[in-house]
């Protein structure tokens, strides 16, 4: 018997954000402050959801990325579908209360062995992203 599953991995971002579970979930959820951290869009927190990323094309990739809301749990845990250059991912932001803030762990899953460029460059992209979920988050009142 031949074994067809491919392993996959996932990148993985957890930082403390000294934010109450509520705002870090406006700035995940308020299409307005996505794009004031990660791009423009037209994000709904409702399951089944399709929408878009939007950013400025290059060469062999046209600024796109397709996505569906897989789990809305207000406050809590965001997941969606992402789909960028035909790589398909899962998006998952959990969030955790602490003494004076709040864990945000994110999830990117589903990068298959041969795709370590797009892994690599997904991890240089959250880095930027989540500093700046940071960033809208503290903005808020």
């Amino acid at each position: 018997m031949t074994d067809t599953t491919t392993a996959t991995r996932t990148l993985v971002i957890e930082r403390v954000m000294p934010h109450p579970p509520e705002k870090i979930w406006r700035a995940l959820t308020q299409a307005p402050l996505i794009e004031a951290w990660l791009m423009q869009n037209d994000f709904e927190p409702v399951v089944g959801r399709k929408f878009n990323f939007r950013s400025t094309p290059m060469p062999q990739w046209n600024g796109v990325v397709d996505c569906e809301v897989l789990i809305v749990e207000p406050d809590r845990r965001l997941a969606y579908r992402w789909d960028a250059l035909g790589i398909e991912t899962i998006v998952t932001f959990t969030l955790t209360p602490t003494t004076g803030g709040t864990q945000v762990r994110m999830e990117q899953s589903g990068f298959r062995p041969e795709q370590t460029a797009n892994y690599q460059g997904a991890n240089y992209g959250w880095q930027k992203f989540i500093a700046g979920l940071e960033r809208v988050a503290a903005g808020l009142p």
